[in-house]
């Protein structure tokens, strides 16, 4: 949310129960997946992701980063005020018009995925829909 303009930032494109969260920034270098948790459970998460974002960006770099303090660690681990100033020294890629068209595309994967998780998975319960009407049917009625 600090960032200056320019920066596009999608927070928990990914997330774990833990809380453990990957969220994605679109700027004049590319992209950045940013982990935040604990980095073992981080890694598949973040990885997860970068194939996600990868098969949509073609050529575009992808980089990686985890806020913390470890050191020694990959992906990188950057403490949280250093984050801002770490982001900026990437080397600049891509144009503007290029960063709005990425984000927009990683945009609508987003939202593609939300809907499919949202939804249980196998076939509909037989007769679900009908129950349903049945009880509308009844409230009006009855009201």
């Amino acid at each position: 949310d600090q960032l200056r303009s320019g920066w596009r930032v999608n927070q928990a494109v990914a997330a774990t129960t833990s809380f453990d969260a990957v969220h994605r920034v679109v700027g004049r270098c590319g992209i950045v997946l940013v982990g935040e948790g604990q980095p073992h459970r981080l890694k598949p998460l973040m990885l997860q992701e970068k194939k996600k974002v990868a098969r949509v960006v073609g050529d575009t770099p992808i980089y990686e980063l985890i806020v913390g303090d470890e050191e020694g660690t990959t992906p990188e681990q950057v403490p949280l005020r250093k984050l801002n100033r770490r982001l900026t020294r990437y080397p600049m890629n891509i144009s503007r018009a290029k960063v709005d068209a990425l984000d927009s595309r990683l945009r609508a994967l987003g939202t593609k995925t939300g809907i499919q998780n949202q939804m249980p998975k196998g076939p509909m319960p037989q007769g679900a829909k009908v129950r349903n009407v049945q009880r509308s049917a009844r409230r009006r009625g009855g009201a």
